[in-house]
């Protein structure tokens, strides 16, 4: 393992077993029944960053809850229905159709994966009060979460305190919030490249990703603020570079990548839950790449998404089309001792055993490197949240909504060139939209993105119902149960 990662995992272990008396919750009516005493704890440097080592950790969780939401809900990946595989009481099926319930199962488990963070950060405050850099650091990682809940939610509770609930603020209000606790908590966080930490250029991309929200947001834009804010992390003196090509910041041991602003450490092993692979991959892959559990044969992309990557671009190599092979080479069947080759179009996204396609139905992804004879069902890459390529599109955006058409041309046509693909001549909101479609696919971005375009309400296939009230996620009614002083979202 790679001494980064080993550090990491060092200072985490410590804070896991130090923080074993904070009471985890995801409700946030739970009352803090102990906490680290501070005589007993934070002696040295080295233990103030173990003590934030259960802050760090919850943040694995997004690959399922607040991944999927913002994925499955997109042009861009589906989960249909296979037989009798993938159903889960109509969940997916929802997520892609924009017919989802406050009583929708996943959708709680997304708030619960926010708030019951937010509560953790909010324990931990008190435990490290004596340290200025800690809290702050502690605050910027609050307001990562609170970054999540604004835009999954809306109008939600502000809460910074380990006892009470709040009741609904508006969304103008948590943009504020977010907005002010990042501003203070920036000068203290790490100036250089901390791995796995909220550093000042970590910190300061959140910043300019609230910016670059702010008409949806707060409803009014903030263009020129998320230009300014966004040119300060290209221009970081931590000298970030784009890698040769997207994919390599998705290997296996991608800690290494110059392209990384904030990644989350996973291990195979020690920090489980980056398993996109059983995810997307049918179960007769388990021969194509050695590994030690079959894969689940559901997330693919749709077709007009797969289509709209150009036949030279490097990107499309995210992609697995067509006929499988073992390890050996041998053509591999499905259930139905039928090929195995996945196919971009098909007709249903709910489909029975009778349905020829429904174990090949959609190209699958390999985005973030499959990782061979793996006995386990977890993978060791690290999840990349922010990269420089991303931040280079933020530019893009927000200079030609500023009229600055050239330097967004300039900033897209960057981005095309590492992955071969010709140079735009001239630029249009939608070309943006579009390379950042290809440039972060599946990378958790789609929602976000769609909604400031003004496109994630338009009818697309298999999704007919165009309510933009579904831009945002209905509050989950059994958490309104829990606490009536949350107010339900319009439409819901």
């Amino acid at each position: 393992m790679n001494n980064i990662k080993k550090y990491f995992y060092s200072v985490l272990s410590v804070g896991v077993v130090a923080s074993l008396s904070l009471q985890s919750c995801t409700d946030l009516t739970e009352p803090v029944y102990d906490a680290i005493p501070a005589d007993q704890f934070l002696k040295t440097d080295a233990q103030v960053a173990a003590a934030l080592g259960p802050a760090y950790s919850g943040m694995r969780g997004l690959t399922w809850d607040w991944f999927n939401p913002n994925e499955a809900t997109t042009d861009e990946l589906i989960v249909p229905t296979r037989g009798g595989d993938w159903f889960d009481n109509g969940d997916w099926l929802a997520y892609s159709r924009h017919t989802w319930t406050p009583q929708h199962g996943p959708i709680n488990g997304m708030w619960g994966h926010i708030f019951g963070n937010i509560a953790q950060v909010n324990q931990l405050i008190p435990v490290v009060s004596s340290n200025k850099a800690a809290v702050d650091e502690l605050r910027a990682i609050r307001a990562y979460y609170y970054s999540m809940a604004i835009d999954a939610f809306g109008n939600v509770p502000i809460v910074t305190d380990a006892t009470s609930n709040g009741g609904t603020k508006t969304r103008a209000e948590v943009y504020a919030f977010i907005e002010s606790e990042l501003v203070s908590a920036i000068p203290s966080l790490p100036a250089g490249k901390a791995y796995g930490r909220m550093t000042q250029d970590a910190a300061t991309m959140m910043l300019a990703k609230l910016y670059l929200n702010a008409g949806v947001y707060k409803g009014s834009p903030e263009w020129q603020k998320a230009y300014d804010t966004i040119n300060k992390v290209i221009n970081s003196k931590n000298a970030y570079k784009l890698s040769a090509t997207t994919l390599a910041n998705f290997t296996t041991q991608n800690q290494g990548s110059q392209e990384a602003i904030f990644n989350i450490p996973f291990d195979s092993f020690l920090a489980g839950g980056l398993n996109f692979q059983m995810r997307t991959l049918h179960y007769a892959n388990q021969q194509t790449y050695g590994l030690g559990n079959a894969p689940w044969n559901g997330f693919c992309t749709l077709a007009d998404f797969y289509n709209s990557f150009d036949s030279k671009d490097a990107r499309s190599a995210m992609w697995i089309a067509g006929q499988q092979y073992s390890a050996s080479g041998a053509k591999l069947l499905d259930a139905k001792n039928q090929p195995l080759a996945f196919i971009a179009d098909f007709a249903k996204d709910q489909m029975t055993d009778a349905d020829p396609e429904f174990q090949v139905a959609g190209i699958r992804s390999q985005k973030y490197e499959i990782q061979r004879n793996n006995p386990n069902g977890d993978q060791d890459n690290d999840y990349v949240f922010y990269r420089l390529a991303d931040a280079i599109l933020m530019r893009a955006e927000a200079a030609f909504r500023l009229g600055k058409t050239s330097e967004a041309l300039a900033d897209v046509n960057t981005i095309r060139a590492r992955s071969l693909v010709d140079p735009l001549k001239t630029i249009t909101a939608e070309d943006i939209l579009a390379e950042r479609g290809r440039e972060l696919a599946w990378e958790g971005w789609r929602r976000n993105d769609m909604i400031r375009f003004g496109t994630f309400s338009n009818a697309r296939k298999f999704m007919s119902k165009t309510d933009k009230t579904r831009e945002l996620f209905p509050i989950p009614q059994a958490r309104i149960d829990a606490n009536p002083l949350l107010k339900q979202n319009p439409g819901y």
